[in-house]
């Protein structure tokens, strides 16, 4: 049974507003379901991604929108919770249990999933931006990677982001310069080599094979996978040159695929930090360790065209299901300013929590 992707919609990213959980998620899929050929009564699963504590989150969302599938749940994984309500609904599709699911992702910009109070192997460094610094800092240590290879991470998303109405940064120029100069945050990185939380929702459905012909331009998932290595920081800082969960997720999705890493045209990578997107062209196999900033500056592989993490902004639960939509789009033809010739394959690589979780999702038209 193959599972498509046909139909996607992500709101635009904000700070903070007034507005609840459940209504901003709404917002979502309602805009899905006017522009889907869909019927609501078809749809048979809804998933809401969420790092938030709000309860009953995917039924109230259900009754909110009128639709009532036999399968309805809220799914948890901090930063890659997107991701992991897409892998459910694939599986659910898989097994035959439902024929449509729609996954939601929501989060506020003061989501819970921000901060690491409850890994105490972290001491007082609580912060996300903690465990990067020591990723950089052991990348520029052993691999000659330079404060200007950083930045041009952060400068390359960031002028994406303003071909895409719905990143938080859309329409805000900056320069090389004032990315370099900007204030220290956790020594290497600065503030611009940092994505911002924020507040947003964004929504994919997922359909059976059968479903799938009543849809002009279905997009075929062929290779998923997860890996998880823990919850902690020291259960994946025995090595700092690599993240681990991403290497062996990137493998079995690739093997899954019948694909090497030479097959993608285009791929979303999980710059939560710009020292991420470097690693993770490495471990996932576009470059050997300690080259992937060349593969990136010298464009050999199309990334984080809708902007990254860095230029989007980072809503918890939704960043996943954004990053699988900006390559449903891609393979689609409809990524507007941002379309890239000849896209037939994409990956969609989502992580969280200094990498100790790794969803590697692969797309083909």
């Amino acid at each position: 049974m193959r599972v498509a992707i046909t139909s996607s919609d992500t709101q635009k990213f904000t700070k903070n507003t007034n507005f609840t959980l459940a209504e901003i998620a709404s917002r979502s899929i309602i805009d899905l379901l006017v522009k889907s050929p869909i019927q609501k009564s078809d749809i048979d699963g809804l998933i809401v991604s969420s790092s938030s504590f709000d309860p009953y989150l995917s039924n109230i969302n259900a009754e909110m929108v009128g639709i009532k599938p036999k399968f309805s749940t809220k799914v948890e994984n901090l930063c890659n919770s997107g991701t992991s309500g897409i892998l459910l609904a694939y599986s659910l599709i898989q097994s035959r249990l439902c024929k449509a699911v729609l996954v939601t992702g929501v989060d506020k910009q003061n989501s819970p999933g921000n901060k690491l109070n409850w890994d105490i192997t972290r001491g007082i460094f609580d912060m996300p931006v903690h465990w990067a610094s020591l990723y950089a800092s052991n990348h520029i240590r052993k691999f000659a990677t330079t404060a200007e290879d950083l930045a041009s991470i952060s400068f390359k998303n960031r002028r994406n982001a303003n071909k895409n109405p719905n990143a938080i940064f859309f329409d805000k120029y900056i320069t090389l310069s004032q990315i370099l100069d900007a204030q220290v945050v956790a020594a290497p990185l600065r503030k611009f080599d940092c994505c911002y939380p924020c507040e947003g929702a964004s929504s994919v459905l997922l359909v059976s094979e059968e479903l799938a012909q009543k849809f002009d331009q279905p997009i075929w998932i062929i290779g998923i996978s997860q890996n998880n290595q823990g919850a902690s920081f020291s259960s994946v800082a025995n090595s700092l040159d690599s993240i681990i969960s991403t290497r062996l997720a990137a493998k079995e999705a690739f093997i899954q695929a019948d694909l090497t890493p030479s097959d993608i045209d285009i791929a979303e990578l999980h710059d939560a930090f710009s020292i991420l997107e470097i690693m993770a062209c490495e471990d996932i196999g576009f470059a050997c360790k300690g080259q992937g900033i060349m593969v990136l500056k010298d464009n050999i592989l199309t990334t984080n065209a809708r902007g990254g993490l860095l230029g989007c902004g980072h809503p918890i639960g939704a960043t996943g299901i954004d990053q699988t939509n900006e390559i449903t789009l891609q393979l689609q033809g409809l990524a507007d300013q941002r379309q890239i010739n000849d896209a037939r394959i994409g990956l969609v690589h989502n992580m969280a929590a200094a990498g100790t979780s790794t969803t590697i999702i692969i797309l083909r038209n």
